[in-house]
């Protein structure tokens, strides 16, 4: 069941179990939250950008051993925009951003992330892994790609994506989110992680072909 706006305020204002609450920071109005009428909650761009460095790696295979694979370090190069600044998303580009607001999600609680349809419309499209567990805490990474014709400014502060909660069923209250990004306030590359089946697949030699 997706939470009206009504129901978020609520959350936040006086939440259902204290003990295991649903947190905003920096807190958003309350008042502005219970006239919208929406069943989302607006959220802001962040102040951190990550951007590849096309020239240290012609390709990223993942199936090489993680000891093989630049670091992150190497791969990308990090930015800091202050408020009233702008950040340029030139045609075809792609960089990592992060909310301004830090998020703090109950056991019983998930939501996912989807892009304005008024920066959609001039060809920013916020291409985020939109699904935000119950018990994750941290900004959350968005993905930005201009698929534009012309080079598209984004300031921090403003407005950039929308953020739908919706209820899970909960059996224990202590689960939380063991993802690599929990507590994160900066955008990060992060891993791309095999399973075992995955692996054996890969390991597979053209004699196996039929």
């Amino acid at each position: 069941m997706i939470l009206k706006a009504d129901r978020i305020a609520r959350e936040l204002e006086d939440p259902s179990h204290p003990e295991d609450p649903l947190i905003i920071s920096p807190k958003p109005n309350i008042h502005d939250i219970r006239s919208s009428g929406a069943a989302s909650l607006d959220v802001r761009l962040g102040r951190w950008f990550l951007t590849c460095r096309p020239s240290r790696i012609g390709m990223l295979d993942v199936y090489k051993p993680r000891s093989e694979v630049p670091s992150e370090a190497k791969l990308t190069k990090s930015y800091y925009v202050p408020f009233g600044e702008g950040f340029v998303l030139h045609p075809k580009a792609f960089v990592l951003g992060v909310t301004m607001e830090w998020f703090r999600l109950p056991a019983d609680m998930a939501a996912y992330v989807v892009g304005r349809s008024s920066w959609g419309r001039h060809g920013l499209v916020i291409a985020t892994a939109s699904g935000v567990h119950p018990g994750f805490t941290g900004c959350l990474t968005l993905e930005l790609a201009n698929i534009g014709e012309i080079p598209v400014t984004i300031r921090p502060g403003t407005t950039i994506c929308q953020v739908f909660f919706h209820k899970v069923e909960v059996g224990d209250r202590t689960h939380v989110d063991r993802s690599n990004f929990i507590g994160r306030r900066k955008p990060t590359l992060g891993h791309i992680e095999l399973d075992r089946i995955a692996e054996s697949l890969a390991e597979m030699k053209d004699s196996h072909r039929v």
